[in-house]
């Protein structure tokens, strides 16, 4: 196997590129838009898969023998590389797409190594020493999609249970419900259904609600420093975090309403399974927004926690629930992980 992985990070929004190395050391990161429905909204389904498999090929060095790990943010089966359904990047489509083959046949030359890109971010976190103990690790990764993935490390090795069609822990495309003002809230999901939890929680779906809020609230919008910022021309991802820095009570409603399809999916998750020993949050929402994302959770655990373990062991959710910074559960050295050990046939 060569020295150097090259490995992709595939993403709604960004194709992320580098150079991996045995040690886990990345080199000559690029990235570059994304080939998605929002980029280019004429093109079909069919040639949006075809410019993808097209960006990542043309992007590989002709060097003897390369291996590349692909962490792709969609639906897949892990052990075929086929893909279900991609909302981010492919909208409403859920016919079976073999992207595996696809690369393998526009370059047969090349080893592929497709995982989910959750999948890969959890290999990376997983690997960190200070989790060497853990039993299990679950990772959620709260961004312009949402979905999680928990390993077991129990039997000397890290093992991702899938179901029968190579899947597991696809919870942004769960019901969900929330509410603002009152009222409860019905958002659009990009696979094209309704009260999907990614509606609600997604990066995309927080700006969703915040429109809801300015008009079910708008004299408490306008007055909110929220409003004030967004209204002045700053883009409403910084807007939100300077208002949260600030206390601004109008932006901490938003987050605490899209913040409990998480905290109850979460809650969920420790309740049936108890030897989950940490559950990491990353992502774009979750490193943008940094402690303020982990406080609104807390804040639903506080309310609504585990019945009697809350009550006799008030840490324990405390305890496990944790955010990374950036680069702390990074899909491309997950990607280089996978290719490298093989860790998802």
């Amino acid at each position: 196997m060569s020295p150097a992985i090259t490995v992709f990070d595939v993403g709604g929004t960004h194709i992320r590129q580098a150079w991996w190395l045995r040690e886990g050391e990345l080199r000559g990161r690029t990235s570059r838009p994304s080939p998605g429905f929002r980029r280019h909204p004429g093109a079909s389904v069919a040639e949006l898969q075809r410019m993808m498999v097209h960006e990542l090929c043309d992007a590989v060095a002709e060097t003897p023998d390369p291996v590349v790990g692909v962490s792709f943010g969609a639906a897949l089966d892990h052990r075929s590389g086929v893909v279900y359904a991609s909302a981010p990047l492919w909208g409403d489509h859920s016919e079976p797409f073999d992207f595996k083959a696809a690369l393998s046949a526009r370059r047969p030359d090349v080893t592929w190594h497709v995982v989910n890109d959750v999948t890969a971010a959890l290999l990376h976190a997983a690997a960190d020493p200070g989790r060497a103990r853990h039993r299990k690790v679950l990772l959620a990764t709260i961004s312009t999609g949402i979905a999680c993935r928990t390993v077991d490390r129990r039997q000397g090795r890290d093992r991702i249970p899938v179901d029968g069609c190579g899947l597991q822990g696809e919870i942004g495309h769960l019901p969900a419900v929330t509410e603002l003002a009152g009222r409860a809230v019905k958002l659009p999901c990009d696979c094209g259904e309704v009260g999907h939890l990614a509606a609600y929680s997604s990066g995309p779906g927080i700006a969703w609600m915040a429109q809801i809020l300015k008009e079910r609230e708008p004299a408490g919008w306008n007055a909110s420093l929220l409003g004030t910022l967004t209204a002045d021309g700053t883009a409403f991802e910084p807007a939100l975090r300077r208002a949260l820095d600030e206390r601004d009570a109008l932006a901490g409603d938003l987050l605490d309403a899209a913040t409990s399809p998480v905290a109850a999916v979460l809650r969920t998750a420790l309740c049936l399974d108890p030897e989950i020993d940490e559950a990491v949050l990353t992502g774009g929402v979750v490193h943008g927004l940094g402690q303020h994302y982990r406080d609104a959770l807390m804040r639903h655990f506080d309310r609504d926690g585990l019945y009697m373990t809350s009550e006799r062991d008030p840490a324990w959710l405390e305890r496990r629930v944790t955010v990374t910074g950036p680069g702390e559960a990074d899909a491309l050295v997950g990607a280089g992980i996978a290719a490298y050990t093989g860790a998802v046939a």
